[in-house]
């Protein structure tokens, strides 16, 4: 009687769901690797007025300097690692219900986001972000700024295998919270020094679903600018200002 070689049965389909599996992940609409990503920075271009008794605010002069030199696009590049932000609906109790308790939305609220970036000889990158930080007051007046001086955006995008962008968002109204303390250790001569960042921001928006779904104040900010925003701002009456 012949025997029956469960062993060649299985093989033959371990290899063939193995061939597909890593078909779709090398093919062009294969698996999303992490390591593909793309991070572009826009500081904030705020317009600093010297204070009544008080002197410029340096920090002022410096980021368009910074930005001319390509240090802020250089300090994107040297993102080692970053989070695209998660978003959370706000629930409570609805307590006007027979039977089974259910959750109804209230709002939503976003969490900070951390980036992590290597860096350069010179700190060049840990400059970059103490002058933006330094956009929200004053350290010779101790005033603080105003609020869209400070602000800036980033952009976070991933790519596929061929650097196309297959997902991108904006990351609106955001500032560098938290410059995180470094270490200055005999580490191997091998290991970079890196520098955590978090970022605190107002919300994010994903460029292909979220394009039109964005308030008139938003809008007419990005399109004729702070300066103009605010001046419109001071001729709207307030019950129109909320429709």
């Amino acid at each position: 009687m012949p025997k029956f070689n469960l062993g060649g049965f299985i093989k033959g389909p371990a290899y063939g769901i193995l061939n597909e599996y890593l078909g779709e992940f090398r093919s062009k609409d294969g698996y999303a690797l992490p390591s593909r990503y793309e991070l572009e920075i826009t500081p904030p271009k705020g317009n600093f007025s010297k204070p009544k008794g008080g002197n410029k605010n340096l920090a002022s002069l410096l980021m368009p300097q910074q930005e001319s030199e390509g240090i802020v696009r250089d300090t994107g590049l040297r993102c080692e690692s970053i989070e695209f932000p998660g978003r959370n609906l706000d629930t409570t109790a609805d307590i006007n219900l027979y039977g089974p308790e259910r959750n109804i939305v209230t709002g939503y609220s976003y969490a900070d986001i951390t980036g992590v970036f290597q860096m350069s000889n010179d700190f060049r990158e840990k400059k970059f972000f103490e002058t933006w930080q330094k956009l929200a007051f004053n350290s010779t007046a101790w005033n603080m700024e105003y609020y869209y001086n400070y602000v800036g955006m980033l952009t976070i995008s991933q790519l596929d295998t061929e650097d196309r962008k297959t997902y991108t968002i904006q990351i609106m109204d955001c500032f560098p919270k938290t410059v995180a303390a470094q270490n200055a250790t005999y580490s191997p001569s091998t290991e970079i020094q890196k520098l955590s960042v978090t970022f605190a921001y107002r919300y994010w928006k994903n460029l292909e679903i979220d394009a039109t779904d964005i308030p008139l104040p938003e809008r007419l900010r990005e399109v004729v600018g702070e300066g103009v925003e605010r001046a419109i701002r001071n001729r709207i009456p307030k019950v129109l200002s909320k429709l």
